[in-house]
């Protein structure tokens, strides 16, 4: 049966010879606006695995459940690849109080940030410092510091069209903040959210300590409770406020990435990666980050598969484990490429959010960029015109170690992505099929013509 189904793929395959590029780019966008087959398989995840935490039941199912989708697609190869990844627990739900006696008591939604340790059972009482950067703290000093709470209350620049450039603005309180109010000897660390929503859901994210310094509890609050937290502050210095979470971290774990390969026809030895990060945050099923792009870069071979297209290089589908603690999926996949010596061509991560597609990121040489920009006409029928210069993926990036390749980043539009990336309501029912599937093919169509074309300086 196998020798069957490779025999009609080559022969599908040759059927493309008589067709132009811009014929097939239209039949693998045809392919993917017609398909349900990646929507649904991100609804099971979503609804079956939900959480994924790396280190956790959730993270575990999630690897069963991208391999088997992947070994009923009569793939060449399905696999796994072991790693250790961290096992932080966030504990029982967060507790935050604002104590004030002038306004009374309130409630406010906060939530532990990865990594941070627990305040102990009884939770912690103290007066808060509100400042609007890190560099405040040192025109404080250790001395008004020392015992307090720190309030990390700067928001994004909302006047950013790209909305990464507004979290690219603030995020650095969220993730080096808390290390450094240790420093100073805060006794605990409250960062405003880094999104751009005004709402009451708290955005968590990783932060860091170093190795050698001091730990503290580590919270995000929602940006409805920064305001007042905020407001309350300018009018009651006083004012306390109570934390309470059992944030820990147990020994390290194993785990996987799930890959799945088409095998090159003409060069199998230079291999193709799309991939997307199969953990998420353990406050929501990710279902824009990054179940999408994992769902996506799947759909990628099934697109391949079922229009017959044969690549001449090996495509590769990877689902990297634990991007957002440590990134040891991402890490693990280019240390083993190095190792076995393997030749890597080309590589695009998913990892924006199911949006509709705007273009692509492009991290690699200027000969490099301008190779992959003058394919843009292919992609002007389909809305897609953004093809420039910067970052590409965090997974697909350790690549960058071993080997002098061009990597791209699907870049979608921004607007909406923050106000639910690692919030509550990054759910299934978030995520547009057609937007999600226009996704599918522009990476599609990207690795098809790179591959076909030959066009990429190595």
């Amino acid at each position: 049966m196998r020798k069957f189904l490779l025999v009609i793929s080559f022969f599908a395959g040759t059927l493309w010879a008589g067709n132009t590029q811009e014929e097939v780019v239209s039949s693998i966008f045809s392919n993917a606006l017609n398909s349900h087959v990646a929507y649904e398989n991100l609804r099971v995840l979503c609804e079956t695995a939900g959480e994924r935490i790396s280190g956790s039941p959730a993270a575990a199912a999630a690897v069963e459940f991208t391999r088997q989708i992947m070994d009923n697609m009569n793939l060449d190869s399905v696999y796994l690849q072991e790693m250790t990844v961290p096992n932080w627990k966030r504990g029982e739900p967060e507790t935050a109080r604002i104590l004030s006696s002038r306004f009374g008591n309130r409630d406010i939604n906060i939530i532990a940030l990865g990594l941070s340790v627990g305040t102990g059972e009884q939770g912690i009482t103290a007066g808060v410092i509100e400042v609007g950067g890190l560099d405040e703290l040192e025109k404080i000093g250790s001395e008004a510091i020392e015992g307090k709470i720190i309030f990390f209350n700067r928001p994004v620049d909302q006047s950013h069209y790209n909305t990464f450039e507004a979290y690219s603005g603030a995020v650095d309180q969220r993730f080096r903040g808390p290390a450094l109010a240790a420093d100073y000897g805060a006794a605990a660390a409250v960062v405003r959210s880094v999104t751009t929503a005004n709402h009451d859901h708290p955005h968590t994210g990783v932060t860091r300590f170093r190795e050698d310094g001091r730990n503290i509890p580590a919270l995000a609050i929602s940006p409805v409770g920064a305001d007042l937290l905020s407001k309350w502050l300018k009018a009651d210095p006083g004012l306390k406020l109570f934390l309470r979470n059992t944030s820990h971290r147990l020994p390290d774990v194993t785990s996987f990435n799930v890959i799945g390969e088409i095998r090159g026809s003409e060069y199998p030895d230079q291999i193709i990666t799309v991939g997307g990060h199969l953990d998420s945050w353990d406050n929501s099923p990710g279902a824009h980050d990054d179940g999408a792009g994992c769902m996506q870069s799947i759909d990628v071979l099934r697109i391949f598969n079922e229009l017959g297209i044969r690549p001449k290089r090996t495509v590769r589908a990877v689902m990297f484990m634990d991007e957002e603690i440590s990134q040891s999926g991402g890490r693990k996949y280019a240390a083993e490429a190095g190792r076995k010596n393997e030749q890597h061509y080309f590589a695009i991560e998913s990892d924006r959010g199911a949006f509709t597609p705007r273009g692509f990121s492009i991290d690699g040489s200027d000969e490099q960029l301008a190779a992959i920009q003058s394919l843009g006409h292919f992609f002007e029928p389909y809305g897609i015109h953004e093809i420039f210069s910067g970052g590409s993926g965090v997974d697909i990036s350790f690549l960058r170690t071993y080997y002098d390749m061009a990597l791209a980043g699907l870049v979608t539009d921004s607007q909406r992505y923050f106000d639910i990336h690692h919030a509550a309501t990054d759910t299934f029912d978030q995520v547009n099929r057609r937007e999600m599937q226009l996704g599918s093919a522009a990476m599609a169509a990207l690795i098809y013509l790179l591959d076909h074309l030959d066009i990429l300086e190595q």
